[in-house]
């Protein structure tokens, strides 16, 4: 009877996913017709050249500047995409015809495909939040399915990575069930699809090395050899065809174009950020002061331009100098992996990886901020610091289309986390986590509210400033003039907030090593 009932549930609750996500694919629909960015021609190119080309020109071909830089299992998924995209429209797919169409049936296309693709991420989020409660499921639901970044991202801009994320959240739900070999696995496999995740590889390799391949020389070789042959298995299967035909420096050489410069064209809001502008500051001032400050020629998006440094005072950045500061801002994360590898910490830990990736990274786009936020919906309902910071963390950037989304977004995480933290055994975990030896058991039922402290709300109120300020203000005294500003004040004052964020999770994670 009991097993009975668990069933019901489990189909129940399975249907109303399936239900938000066909509300979601609803509104995906309503933004087909709109903006779409770059990405578009680039993925079409990428169609029609996995179409046209044998293998084992796919990593040459330069009939378009967009040439393919993921790896080659993208490669094959666009492969894949390449043969509907044919029957519906060849010239989709035709290599010189095709450079730069525009058509309502590719646009269908391209948006349906996403759609469709986003069955990933509704699989991860089921296998992450089959075992929690209702009302943890649902919360979790709302921050992932229904999130106005990938919205933005994948089906306004145009991406694939609300399939990318599902691999992540299989990865991760295998992982906290504790089976290591099945995680391992995907995420191989998502290193594949695109490298930009190798971020978590150092958190993936400690963890598993302690958590699965740990305990006895015999054991541990045998599990070891096992989780490696699964590796390269994953690896041979994707890059096998290019070492077969002698293409690897060529293919390692389009997926880390390390020329293209510290900063993306569509800066992240990250800590690179800062350095530049104090480089800029300081030339200033020191010019005024009368030191000679040569003007830099260099550009910090588009690479090194005749050799010379695109800073004017303060020390060059090399792909080496940021591989060292994520390293560095991940070290507290790798110890505590090591010392205490608890399945149900991996999550935190991840995010808390792809989030030094952003801050610290080399060209690091602005989208890459979905490689910490959708991770981190899963550990917002933990507690209620984590709700608070991941309020902060999950606004998005995008005009008209933003402010609608973002509104409903925000009541939507207000209210499920005020429902989730009202509950007074949630509270009660929460006290218990923070106060283990001070929270009494009558401080611990009662009741309390979903809220946010005084940074958080001078943050949150601050971003009203700044918008107001850059999308009014600004061209209402400056008309087209300065047309820089406004993005460059939006950039440090999410840069603020996504640092704050980074220095809270770091600060949890080094105090939890002493626990």
């Amino acid at each position: 009877m009991e097993e009975e009932r668990k069933r019901n549930r489990s189909r129940s609750s399975n249907s109303v996913l399936w239900w938000f996500f066909a509300i979601a694919a609803c509104i995906k629909l309503l933004v087909v017709p709109s903006y779409h960015s770059t990405d578009f021609e680039v993925h079409r190119h990428w169609l029609a050249l996995t179409h046209s080309l044998p293998l084992s020109r796919w990593y040459l071909d330069e009939t378009s500047l967009w040439t393919l830089d993921y790896p080659p299992f993208f490669a094959y998924f666009e492969r894949f995409l390449s043969i509907f995209a044919n029957l519906i429209d060849p010239q989709i797919v035709h290599l010189q015809k095709g450079l730069n169409y525009t058509s309502n049936t590719l646009l269908y296309f391209h948006r349906i495909t996403v759609i469709l693709s986003d069955l990933s991420l509704l699989y991860g989020v089921y296998r992450f939040t089959r075992n929690l409660d209702s009302t943890r499921q649902r919360l979790i639901w709302v921050l992932v399915i229904w999130s106005p970044m990938l919205v933005i991202v994948d089906h306004v801009h145009f991406q694939y990575n609300g399939f990318l994320l599902g691999i992540l959240l299989m990865s991760l739900s295998y992982l906290q069930q504790g089976r290591d070999l099945m995680g391992g696995f995907l995420f191989a496999v998502l290193l594949c699809f695109k490298h930009l995740f190798a971020v978590a590889a150092p958190v993936y390799f400690v963890y598993l090395w302690r958590h699965y391949c740990w305990g006895g020389f015999i054991r541990g070789f045998g599990r070891l050899l096992i989780m490696g042959a699964v590796v390269v298995a994953v690896f041979a299967a994707a890059y096998g065809p290019f070492v077969y035909h002698g293409q690897m420096q060529q293919v390692i050489g389009r997926m880390f174009p390390f020329g293209r410069g510290l900063c993306h064209a569509y800066w992240a809001p990250n800590f690179w950020v800062f350095y530049i502008i104090l480089d800029k500051g300081l030339a200033f001032l020191l010019r005024n002061l009368g030191f000679s400050i040569q003007a830099t020629a260099a550009s910090f998006t588009g690479g090194i331009v005749g050799g010379s440094s695109p800073f004017a005072v303060l020390p060059p950045i090399t792909p080496l100098t940021t591989l060292i500061a994520i390293l560095l801002a991940l070290s507290p994360c790798l110890m505590k992996a090591w010392r205490d590898p608890r399945p149900e910490r991996i999550s935190r830990w991840v995010a808390y990886a792809y989030m030094c990736g952003f801050l610290f990274g080399w060209h690091v786009h602005e989208k890459a901020s979905l490689h910490f936020v959708i991770p981190l919906a899963v550990v917002a309902v933990q507690s209620m610091d984590d709700a608070r910071h991941y309020f902060m963390l999950s606004i998005a950037q995008e005009y008209p289309i933003k402010v609608v989304l973002l509104l409903l977004h925000s009541i939507l995480i207000w209210l499920g986390f005020s429902a989730l933290f009202a509950n007074g055994a949630a509270v009660k975990a929460t006290l218990i986590r923070k106060k283990r030896d001070k929270a009494s058991s009558s401080a611990a039922a009662r009741k309390e509210e979903f809220t946010v402290n005084w940074v958080e709300k001078s943050y949150l109120t601050g971003i009203i400033v700044v918008e107001i300020g850059g999308q009014f203000l600004h061209p209402l005294f400056f008309g087209d003039k300065l047309p820089f500003v406004p993005l460059m004040l939006t950039s440090i004052y999410c840069a603020i907030g996504i640092m704050y964020s980074w220095i809270w999770q770091l600060k949890s994670i080094v105090t939890s090593l002493d626990s």
